[in-house]
């Protein structure tokens, strides 16, 4: 089958290694932009994954059968939309619609999805900035601490805990007036705060059937024991050891179904992935959020234990042949730890030499995200540089492989967190 991937971070590199791996070479891939790492799964072609006129040209060009969104944002601006225009629409495209996109690209939307499904998650209220007052006074009388979350995308770093009234004060008017997070924090929702522990559900639907991918737990913060700021993601493990079984049932009969039947119902049109990020309060899962793509660091662990090939479950999704398909998973736990730019999620410096790529153990995979090629070397070039995942009997055994593999990989200023899965030791 010949695919188009659109991306070029860590999570198409895992996509890309899957179905290089599981697909045994049956596919002609290539990569939008792609990186040095998914060009050892299919050809990087420098084309921007929201010029639309220039990707469908080239699908064309190309006799390619598959495109395959990586992230959100070409969704949001409208990728589905386009590629159904009469001379693309025979090329199955994975990824929802432009208004189905708006689980992810608007929190206000996807609140009021789960309100009429009765879909469990935190209460809410929203406010735009001609509600400026309205919203100072719920403030003022709301619990602490307080969630704030911009509407729209922020590339990860648009929800904001905070402590004190005053704080939450602070950060609405930031959001609101001053707009700190742009368009996408014109307007705010404010939520209650749930105590719990956060894990990643991913499922694979046509729109009325669905399949479930390997779940994940992810790691946000950039410090130690999650301490300091918000980031895309500093590393992830998989299984979640407390998605026990009952509980996982729990999720299916009260999020995934009525998630999946609530997008029919409505006539949303949607094939692709919905990422779900849940919280367990008290052995209850609630939705923190949706997410219309796979998530990143999760997919760098998903999709190495997923033995599936992902191109042929995606093409099962665009033929409405998910039905009966089983997900088969190694039962073995991985563990990726994610390495970063110094000075990261603030600014930093790009061009830095990456050296110990070469060759990656027996046991560990090596998954670029920010990384390009200059003058014949790799260099980094982005946040978030490059993630190691590995295999372990325990998930303490998977991160600790990954550290070991991680030490002898170096360039400037490099960072990573060591206590990655640290509760499931």
């Amino acid at each position: 089958m010949k695919i188009l991937l659109l991306g070029g971070g860590g999570r198409e590199h895992a996509l890309a290694w899957n179905m290089k791996e599981r697909g045994k070479g049956s596919h002609d891939l290539f990569i939008a932009p792609g990186n040095p790492g998914t060009a050892d799964c299919g050809i990087n072609i420098s084309i921007a994954i929201t010029d639309f006129e220039a990707l469908g040209k080239f699908c064309l060009d190309h006799a390619i059968e598959m495109v395959i969104a990586g992230p959100e944002e070409p969704l949001v601006k409208g990728a589905w939309d386009f590629f159904h225009q009469e001379e693309l629409k025979h090329i199955h495209f994975i990824g929802p619609s432009q208004f189905g996109a708006q689980l992810e690209g608007s929190k206000s939307f996807a609140k009021a999805f789960m309100e009429r499904h009765h879909i469990p998650t935190a209460a809410y209220k929203e406010f735009s900035g001609d509600q400026f007052e309205e919203g100072l006074e719920y403030l003022n009388n709301h619990s602490l601490p307080i969630v704030l979350k911009a509407d729209g995308l922020a590339a990860g770093k648009g929800v904001v805990i905070c402590a004190s009234t005053k704080e939450a004060v602070q950060e609405f008017e930031e959001m609101v007036v001053n707009a700190k997070f742009g368009d996408a924090s014109k307007t705010v929702v404010v939520e209650q705060f749930l105590n719990g522990i956060e894990m990643s559900v991913f499922v694979l639907t046509d729109g009325k059937e669905y399949v479930i991918l390997p779940d994940a737990k992810d790691y946000k913060r950039i410090g130690e024991k999650d301490s300091g700021l918000n980031t895309g993601g500093m590393g992830a493990v998989s299984p979640v050891p407390f998605a026990t079984e009952a509980f996982m049932q729990k999720v299916v009969q009260r999020i995934i179904e009525p998630t999946v039947n609530g997008l029919h119902q409505e006539g949303i049109h949607y094939t692709g992935f919905v990422f779900i990020g849940l919280i367990k309060v008290d052995d209850e899962p609630y939705v923190i959020e949706y997410n219309c793509r796979m998530g990143d660091p999760e997919t760098e662990v998903v999709m190495p234990r997923l033995q599936n090939d992902i191109a042929e479950l995606c093409l099962a999704a665009a033929t409405n042949t998910l039905k009966g398909i089983k997900i088969e998973s190694d039962p073995r736990c991985a563990a990726t730890v994610v390495a970063v730019s110094g000075g990261y999620p603030g600014s930093f410096e790009k061009g830095y030499k990456i050296t110990g790529l070469e060759p990656a153990p027996a046991n560990s995979i090596i998954f670029h995200a920010g990384t390009k090629e200059h003058e014949g070397l790799i260099v980094t070039n982005g946040g978030r540089v490059l993630c190691v995942t590995s295999f372990g009997n325990t998930i303490a055994n998977a991160v600790a492989t990954s550290k070991n593999t991680l030490s002898s990989i170096h360039y400037d200023e490099m960072y990573y967190r060591r206590d990655i899965g640290y509760e499931f030791e």
